[in-house]
């Protein structure tokens, strides 16, 4: 009996070790982030990774109701700010570790020409695909490029409003809207089915920060996690996923 409790306590240790680090991050971070997970894991034998994709405001509302999370990767500063207002990240091991871009996307086949912003405009464009502003960073970029040109309030009828910066793409991609905003990124990954229109311009820079969740079970694990996205490996697979340096 002695002999079996002493094997039980001695591995305590592993067990604990053994516990996923969590992390909660923007949609559009989905594939590369697969990709980094595995690395960290080969890099830290014994860690293994789970992730959580949705728009950053969804995730950022988990978070503030007490779900389990170690790491909180968002698409913009805006969402990042509220959780540091809120107390809900470390702000010591906040660091931004990307950048990408906007694009007005539309379908490959059969889509109308637009090769500018005033283009919405058109008949033939009947509904344009956007980020729900309240809680998808994509769309409160896409509110500002907008805003920038006055084609804001015009073009409301038309929207037609998605989760994530993912729902916006399939829409497009499907031919359920014939123009939408996306990040390049997201873009490069329905390659074929979409076309980029234009790269746009007339909003804050989209940057990506990251930091560890002020009630991480995990929070070395999720600091070694934060500075492993500043690193040589993760940034390689970002940069082949399109994503430019902050």
């Amino acid at each position: 009996m002695k002999k079996l409790l002493s094997l039980t306590l001695a591995a305590l240790p592993l067990l604990a070790s053994a516990q996923p680090l969590t992390v909660s991050a923007a949609a559009s971070l989905s594939d590369a982030f697969k990709e980094i997970g595995t690395k960290f894991e080969a890099a830290k034998p014994g860690a293994t990774v789970r992730f959580n994709f949705a728009a950053s405001g969804v995730l950022l509302q988990q978070i503030a109701q007490g779900a389990p999370v170690d790491v909180f990767a968002s698409a913009d500063h805006e969402t990042m700010n509220r959780a540091a207002e809120q107390k809900l990240i470390a702000t010591d091991t906040r660091r931004d570790f990307a950048a990408n871009s906007l694009v007005l996307i539309t379908p490959t086949q059969g889509a109308p020409a637009v090769g500018a912003l005033a283009d919405l405009n058109k008949a033939e464009v009947k509904r344009i695909a956007v980020g729900k502003v309240a809680s998808v960073p994509v769309g409160r970029y896409t509110q500002q490029a907008l805003e920038s040109v006055q084609l804001w309030a015009p073009l409301q009828p038309r929207f037609v409003f998605a989760d994530n910066v993912r729902q916006v793409l399939d829409y497009v991609s499907r031919g359920e809207a014939e123009a939408g905003f996306v990040y390049r990124t997201d873009a490069a990954l329905a390659k074929g089915r979409v076309s980029i229109a234009l790269t746009v311009g007339g909003h804050a820079p989209v940057t990506y920060p990251a930091a560890v969740v002020a009630d991480s079970r995990q929070a070395a694990l999720a600091r070694d996690f934060v500075n492993f996205l500043g690193g040589a490996e993760a940034q390689a697979v970002l940069a082949r996923f399109g994503f430019t340096k902050p």
